[in-house]
């Protein structure tokens, strides 16, 4: 029997380790239909966000549900090295033990770095269990394993030999704090306070001037021209000459070029190809120079003269200072401009001049905007509007700049020799080559998980059952990082697409609508949520409270209250198990139904089909305001209360144990603990475990709809009759007229008692009654006086009210993106309101 009070931490403490144990979430049975979900892997850099929770939740209710309704559903568990991440994790660690990391040696740092992957593994293990995650352990994998580093190195070597993948000078993003190169996506764009500095650029042997501004003069020790539009009259005659670089005092030429906008500033910009990438493709055309003026660490090289050593920021400031002292500084204007940031270390990026690694996005990008175009073949966003931001990407994509300069990665598989380079999948057998030092990207090795993980480029077992994967969860912010990536390489290298399906979440804020950050304070972490209020209610919160493809604002009353719904179910279940403690196989029957019976057997399969079909669209919010609103009311408010009445019979033990067993069947992918819980007490039940039981079907031998309209119609009858009692304080002992076919039915559930029963109405007494269909009602008892400004206060209310919701419920942009639970809760009040608003004005 379950325990009087419900509680979270009872009730969830050991069941995943049995479910392990009995190999539950085990794959692999050929016998039936494969599903494939792999998990996008989390870094090994901490603790899970409340972001990971989110998505590997909806993950998780996808693979229980398609367990449940018989596949052989292969949920891939793994996780990701992160590079820079876990590099500057590493490193800050060993400089609290006084270790400077630059100064170990490479294979040293490395032991460390696995130690680290080893701790931290083992706390996300322990973290996914508790959110009670139904992984296949068997088939874990990491993007630094053997099997993954092997994958790695022949899609680098393979993509090398086609021409996708060269080695280029090129301008790219730089981030000082890490040392490394970085993509575009791992740049982030953020407004922050600038300027225009106004400089002047004298002609040579005039006293004439040209005007730059520019937003970063500490780079002109690296121009190496200016540049003017040739159709912009006001320059034409400077093209040709040349013009003296401030504080440098060396000629450079003015050259006409269409990068300089005569509309833009002053129509006139300084060149400097090692330091902006608009620059290096000017200095391409025009065989400029390229002279890189700043160290990688950000501080200025030789060639800023006796600026060397400074910070950049330093040495803007005194720049500017010593070219106003020399009156070449025309006018600093403040401004506020976007300016890239790294992703990982908050550091401004420093466009820079460096020999990377490249993949030749073009052909690559192409393929995927073809395959779009079939139906058959097509990655299928959910919703659909974030396919937009793929194709949009893919039409504009840039080279991909994949190497880093770290020691926590892929080792680049290339080799040098003099000016030889060997690419290859083993190392060159002569003596001499040495290898590149640099590692690739992170996402390189990500963007293979859908098919690596499966053991590509073996055409093993596992790749053949389950690639592509049937549906990838992930946020919209990881379209551009890693969906896209997954998308060209599995065209690429298997000829088809990574996945089925895309099912595109919305960021975590928190109730005012921000953005959770350390800075604001405001973040939450999911296991502190668990332990208050239990995984159960985290996950059904997380997955239930906004539309697909929208933000979700974290709100701790609504996990709460979630806790309470859980609660509700948690009361009504003891319940139903109290009343059939010993109920035996051979009992079990659905003859004689009564009205109330086939009511609740038919809202059970309405609810049953409803959800199956939000399950299979992946409509989780309104799964959760279906199964809410049939639980709470339907079930514990309605059919439970009005079976108290023949608790003793067969019948209605029966429709409570298979009610029952329906209800938690459909909760256990959102609520896998409290469900497994009660569904081991039931005395009667099809699996040993709910985790593997069959998930409920629609019968439609089990719809009665005379009796469904019969029952709804006295549940009404029985909310306006309460009201009218509550309304009018008509006591318990009032005298009562009653007439309907179904009287017993209403006694029941009014709790009407005989001897309150009559035939005529007593002398001295006020009559209140109510009429419908199915009945007819009257209440006697003596009448008191009614404060009629009460009255008309309270109707006033209620219609300002009314009106305010009919509004909001009109509002078409209301409607499409709020939760759709609390939109059908609006629904409700809103009608309720308005048959109370009835009975006012009728006793008014």
């Amino acid at each position: 029997m379950l325990d009087k009070k419900y509680n979270h931490k009872q009730v969830e403490e050991s069941k995943y380790e049995i479910w392990l144990k009995n190999n539950y979430f085990k794959s692999g049975d050929l016998n039936k239909e494969p599903f494939c979900i792999v998990i996008p892997p989390p870094n090994v850099t901490g603790k899970l966000h409340l972001g990971h929770a989110w998505d590997t939740t909806i993950q998780d209710i996808i693979i229980r549900y398609k367990r449940m309704q018989g596949y052989d559903a292969l949920w891939l568990p793994g996780m990701d090295h992160a590079g820079i991440a876990t590099q500057a994790k590493v490193d800050k660690k060993l400089k609290e033990q006084g270790i400077n990391p630059r100064e170990m040696d490479r294979d040293e740092w490395l032991k460390k770095a696995w130690e680290w992957k080893k701790e931290y593994a083992e706390n996300i293990h322990e973290q996914w269990a508790k959110l009670g995650l139904s992984l296949d352990y068997s088939k874990e994998r990491f993007t630094l394993d053997e099997g993954l580093s092997n994958a790695v190195k022949k899609v680098f070597v393979d993509l090398y030999n086609k021409g996708l993948i060269y080695r280029g000078e090129r301008i790219i993003n730089w981030d000082p704090e890490a040392l490394t190169a970085l993509s575009n996506e791992e740049v982030i764009y953020k407004e922050t306070k600038g300027a225009f500095y106004h400089i002047k650029y004298y002609i040579e042997d005039e006293d004439n001037y040209l005007e730059i501004a520019t937003t970063r003069p500490e780079t002109l020790f690296g121009d190496t021209a200016v540049a003017v539009n040739p159709k912009d009259e006001r320059y034409k005659k400077y093209i040709g000459k040349n013009v003296i670089l401030p504080i440098v005092n060396k000629k450079i030429p003015v050259i006409a070029d269409q990068h300089a906008d005569p509309e833009f500033g002053t129509g006139v910009v300084k060149i400097t190809p090692a330091h902006d990438p608009n620059d290096f493709a000017v200095g391409e055309r025009h065989n400029l120079e390229r002279i890189v003026v700043i160290n990688p660490n950000g501080t200025m090289n030789k060639n800023a003269l006796q600026y060397e050593g400074l910070d950049r920021f330093e040495c803007r400031k005194q720049l500017a200072e010593d070219l106003k002292k020399q009156n070449l500084l025309i006018s600093i204007e403040e401004i506020t401009h976007n300016v890239g940031y790294s992703e990982r270390t908050d550091v401004m990026v420093e466009p820079y001049l460096s020999k990377q690694w490249f993949v030749k996005m073009r052909p690559l990008a192409d393929r995927v905007l073809e395959n779009q175009k079939n139906k058959q073949t097509k990655v299928n966003f959910v919703p659909e509007r974030y396919e937009k931001i793929m194709n949009h990407w893919m039409e504009i994509t840039y080279d991909w700049c994949i190497s880093r300069q770290l020691w926590w990665g892929h080792k680049i598989p290339a080799w040098y020799k003099d000016d030889e380079i060997y690419v290859g999948i083993n190392p060159p057998q002569e003596q001499g080559w040495t290898q590149d030092e640099d590692v690739l990207d992170t996402w390189f090795s990500s963007a293979l998980w859908p098919f690596s993980t499966l053991g590509w480029p073996e055409q093993t077992k596992d790749l053949t059952r389950y690639y592509p994967n049937n549906v990838l969860v992930t946020g919209y912010d990881i379209i551009p990082f890693w969906v896209n990536r997954m998308t060209f390489q599995g065209l690429e290298f298997t000829g088809k697409r990574p996945f089925k399906d895309c099912l595109i979440h919305g960021l975590i804020r928190d109730k005012q609508g921000r953005k959770m950050s350390k800075s604001l304070g405001n973040g939450v972490d999911p296991m502190d949520v668990i332990e208050q209020y239990g995984a159960d209610s985290l996950r059904y919160f997380l997955t239930t409270n906004s539309s697909l493809g929208m933000d979700l604002r974290y709100d701790e009353e609504k996990v709460s209250s979630t806790w309470n719904f859980i609660n509700k179910l948690w009361n009504a279940s003891r319940f139903v198990l109290m009343n059939i403690e010993n109920f035996k196989k051979e009992e079990y029957t659905l003859e004689n139904l009564t009205e109330i019976d086939k009511w609740i057997l038919t809202k059970t399969n309405k609810t049953i089909k409803e959800i199956t079909e939000n399950m299979d669209k992946y409509e989780f919010n309104n799964v959760g305001n279906t199964l809410y609103k049939y639980i709470w009311e339907d079930f514990c408010d309605n059919y439970i209360e009005l079976s108290k009445n023949n608790l003793k019979s067969n019948t209605t033990k029966t429709v409570l144990l298979e009610v029952l067993t329906n209800i938690i069947k459909m909760l256990h992918p959102f609520m896998p603990y409290v469900t497994e819980e009660i569904y081991q007490m039931l005395p009667i039940k099809d699996q040993e475990s709910i985790v593997i039981s069959k998930y409920p079907t629609y019968d439609k031998d089990q719809i009665y709809e005379t009796e469904e309209k019969l029952i709804d119609k006295l549940i009404e009858d029985i909310k306006n009759i309460r009201n009218l009692k509550v309304v009018n304080e008509i006591t318990k002992d009032a005298k009562i007229k009653i007439n309907s076919n179904y009287e017993e039915l209403y006694k029941f559930a009014l709790k009407i008692k005989d001897e309150q029963i009559i035939k005529e109405q007593p002398l001295d007494t006020k009559e209140y009654n109510y009429k419908s269909t199915n009945i007819e009602i009257a209440f006697y008892q003596k009448g008191k006086e009614i404060n009629k400004e009460l009255l008309i206060s309270e109707i006033e209310k209620l219609k300002q009210s009314i009106q305010k919701r009919t509004k909001l419920l009109s509002n078409e942009n209301y409607i499409n993106k709020a939760p759709q639970n609390i939109v059908e809760i609006d629904r409700q009040k809103l009608k309720e309101e308005q048959e109370k608003l009835l009975i006012l004005e009728k006793q008014l």
